[in-house]
This record gives structure tokens, sequence and C-alpha cells, in this order.
């Protein structure tokens, strides 16, 4: 008996790990299955909405660029692509094949769905308030640190490469 209360508790303790900021569900872009955000529990995100036909677009190569240079450090960076300023008007699939056909992006994208205003989903919502910063417009940036509970925004002029970005990231990595 004592095993399998044991074996319970232990099979729990990833989901008590998840910090309420990642208690979310998602479906994934290339091909709507369901993403738990938890699986990314203990990692430094960067959460960025996207848009296809956005002066900001070319950011997607930057962002590849630090995914690449800082995944295996703990960095993860979540694509939520948006209609809100009217410039990702595409399907699912056709926005997943131009992220990757045109700027090879490997980091996790999720599937198309409102960031700002009333009908913003519920990651973004928290990210608001844990921040104070409402996304203004396409390829705003909330840093995540490793615990959820610290949220930094960075807006959508703020490149990738962005000396204060990196630092700030470093930053983040560099805490257990």
């Amino acid at each position: 008996m004592k095993r399998i209360a044991f074996c319970l508790l232990f099979a729990a303790l990833p989901a008590l790990a998840c910090p309420p900021l990642l208690k979310h569900n998602f479906k994934r872009l290339q091909d709507d299955a369901p993403q738990d955000l938890c699986q990314h529990s203990g990692k430094v995100l960067l959460v960025v909405n996207t848009a296809s036909y956005c002066g900001y677009t070319s950011q997607y190569q930057g962002l590849e660029k630090l995914y690449a240079q800082y995944k295996d450090k703990g960095l993860v960076i979540l694509g939520f692509p948006s209609n809100d300023f009217e410039q990702e008007p595409g399907a699912n699939k056709e926005i997943a094949d131009f992220c990757y056909n045109t700027y090879g992006v490997k980091f996790p994208m999720y599937a198309k769905s409102s960031v700002s205003g009333a009908k913003a989903n519920p990651l973004y919502k928290m990210l608001k308030e844990k921040s104070g910063q409402n996304v203004s417009w396409n390829f705003n940036k909330y840093l995540i640190s490793r615990d959820g509970n610290q949220v930094s925004h960075f807006g959508s002029k703020v490149e990738p490469e962005d000396r204060a970005l990196i630092q700030k990231l470093e930053q983040a990595l560099a805490a257990k």
C-alpha cells in the first residue's frame, strides 16, 4: 500500500511543479495536436506573438538563431501567431509552412489565437497581468523565469539580438 501511495505521489510531482502561468493547453500549429505548456516547466521561456505579413516578420530569423544558441542551456521560445492586428490571415497549416519554409523555424509554435484585448488567450491574459504590459503589436516578447514567477516584457521594436534582451535572458538562464 505504501508503494502505491509513493508512486501516486511521485507521479503527481511534475504537475505540482508546474507554475500557474504554464497550466494551459494549446494546439500545436503544425497539426493541432494538444500541447500542455507544463512540459516547459523549469525552462526559461520567451513567448512571442507572431504574424506572417508584418514589418517585424523578419524577427523569425533572429528568434530561431536565439533558440539554436540557447536551447541547450534551457531556453524555449513559444510562438503564438495572431491576426489581432490583421497581419496573419492564413490558416494554421499555411502559417506553419511559411514559418518553416521561409525562416526554418524549429521552436514550438501554437495554433493561431488572440493575444490582446478581451478575447486574448488565457496565457496572454496572465502575461499582461504579471508584467503590467499588454501586447501592442506583433512580435511583442515576454521573458518568463524558470519558476514562472518573473515576467519581463519587450516590445515589437526590440530585436531578438538586442543587448538588453540577451542580458536579461542570460541572467534568467543562469538562475537555478
